[in-house]
């Protein structure tokens, strides 16, 4: 059981590398390779939250490679975080693959070996311990991006995957850079050890620690799309295959998960005089991202491109909570981390089903009919009456509606427990039930852009589905079970963390309530190992 963690990187990378001198006459077992490997990482992911659920400090293991001492070697920390980030990233690739082998599979060379080496860099990114081979790890999953990105061919595509690899070339560099100058004050660059080493750092070195942490954090929400480091998001995910843009929907999330982490962690109320840096930037930016993503699923008129608009609005509202500094609303973001992931992988895949049988030029069409009209007189409107929705069309209208439901934050689904749950966290900041307390402006700005942003998803949501499915001159398009299954799974995945939403928070307060307070954190990482 102990050996669970590092298998969720070596089992892909195993299977990746296997595939990659399978020719095409043997995509049979490409295929079976990918989907055993895929379950295998649910199944494991799954074993690893349990267990962190039902440990007292959840720590579930700390594996150090080699037996080495954490703060020279290679470490991999199993806590309550990492592991619901792995199951995470395993059901949206497990979604993603299902619905790849329809057609998407068959676009490109290599596509089930570079998405097992996509999978393998999230889950490294996630479980590693320490700030260099989180840089490994962050390289290993842009690379496969890369290929990922340009899948499928298409001017589109080729010209945001440039820009896409461009950008993220460039982060990658300012990521080196800020590591470079935490370790030359440091010297270490393991987190649990930078974390206790950081209270003591001198005051003529404090500076440089401090820029190299904000060099460290611009590549991080670059990744995270932070407004406005994250104008590359939307075309690059909208122009992407869908399964690509489903896995990439988790990608921003380890820009997210990398400042939660290290904000908490490195700069908590242990960090002396450092306390708290950045968390400022973090929330402005935050409420920023909120109000660009808003104003983008309001301003389009393409699915894949409002899609990408809510990762946006999911990353800011997750920044603006990381930078409240409230164990009690990051709680309820990490509940909303689940249920947005999960929500926005499933409209990415659901975009595709619902925009075939579309005739092209559809959404611009729209725009010019509701701003001049179509000239004709409404008398031929009773000629629709009685027309009985085809199944198809209803199922992908459910789906769309369960989606739009979930991102904008409205009941009965998880969302609007996730949004809820932050939502009393600002206005009771204390926890105190039955007292006044005061709110600072701070929780007034979040919550007003937390309701905004879902009025505006709602707006964007409502119109998109009118257009798109209740247009009377469109084909009913062929949808196999294999392609709606991976989104009604999704869904479904959500709708059960609506059911389960008592033992899905206690398990989310638990895990702030462990970032807000890292002592058992460095202590099962470092020991008794530092000199």
């Amino acid at each position: 059981m102990q050996h669970l963690g590092i298998i969720t990187i070596i089992l892909p990378l195993m299977v990746g590398a296997a595939m990659v001198p399978l020719d095409d006459q043997r995509n049979g077992l490409r295929v079976a390779l990918g989907v055993l490997s895929t379950m295998a990482l649910v199944a494991i992911s799954g074993t690893l939250v349990w267990q962190a659920h039902h440990s007292a400090e959840g720590i579930v293991s700390v594996y150090r490679l080699g037996n080495w001492p954490s703060i020279f070697g290679i470490v991999l920390v199993v806590d309550r975080l990492s592991a619901l980030l792995v199951l995470l990233s395993s059901l949206l690739g497990f979604a993603a693959l299902i619905f790849s082998l329809a057609r998407w599979q068959r676009m490109g060379a290599h596509f089930h070996a570079l998405f097992q080496f996509q999978l393998m860099g999230l889950n490294g990114a996630f479980l590693t311990g320490d700030l260099f081979n989180l840089f490994v790890f962050f390289e290993v999953l842009l690379a496969a991006s890369y290929g990922l990105a340009l899948h499928g061919s298409g001017i589109a595509r080729v010209k945001a995957g440039l820009h896409y690899i461009s950008i993220n070339l460039a982060a990658s560099l300012l990521f080196l850079i800020g590591v470079s100058m935490i370790y030359g004050v440091a010297g270490t660059l393991n987190m649990a050890d930078l974390a206790a080493r950081i209270p003591e750092i001198h005051a003529e070195n404090r500076p440089l620690l401090e820029a190299g942490a904000a060099i460290l954090g611009l590549a991080f929400l670059v990744k995270a799309g932070m407004w406005p480091l994250g104008f590359w998001l939307g075309p690059t995910y909208s122009a992407a295959s869908p399964p690509a843009a489903a896995i990439f929907s988790m990608m921003s999330k380890v820009g997210v998960y990398a400042i939660l982490r290290l904000c908490l962690l490195l700069f908590g109320p242990d960090a002396g005089a450092s306390e708290g840096f950045g968390s400022t930037w973090i929330f402005i930016g935050g409420i920023l991202t909120i109000g660009f993503g808003a104003i983008s699923v309001l301003a389009t008129q393409d699915l894949s491109r409002l899609a990408g608009a809510s990762v946006l609005i999911s990353s800011g509202t997750l920044l603006a909570a990381v930078g409240a500094g409230q164990a009690a609303v990051t709680a309820g973001a990490l509940l909303y981390l689940a249920s947005s992931a999960l929500a926005i992988g499933a409209l990415f895949l659901l975009v595709e089903l619902m925009e075939r049988g579309r005739e092209m030029g559809a959404d611009v069409l729209a725009v010019t009919l509701e701003a001049f009209g179509d000239g004709d007189d409404d008398d031929d409107e009773e000629d629709g009456i009685g027309v009985a929705i085809p199944a198809t069309m209803a199922i992908l209208g459910g789906s769309f509606l369960c989606c739009g439901l979930l991102l904008a934050g409205l009941p009965p689904l998880s969302g609007f427990i996730a949004k809820f749950a932050m939502l009393s966290g600002i206005l009771n900041p204390e926890g105190l039930a039955g007292r006044t307390v005061e709110v600072p402006p701070s929780g007034w700005a979040l919550l007003t852009a937390l309701i905004l942003s879902g009025l505006a998803t709602v707006i964007a949501i409502t119109r998109a589905g009118i257009r798109s499915l209740w247009a009377s001159n469109r084909a009913v398009p062929r949808v196999r079970v294999i392609e709606i299954a991976p989104v009604l799974l999704l869904i479904g995945l959500c709708a059960g963390m609506t059911i389960g939403a008592g033992p899905a928070l206690r398990y989310t307060q638990a895990t702030a309530e462990a970032l807000h307070a890292p002592k058992e954190y460095i202590r099962h990482v470092i020991g008794e190992q530092k000199p």
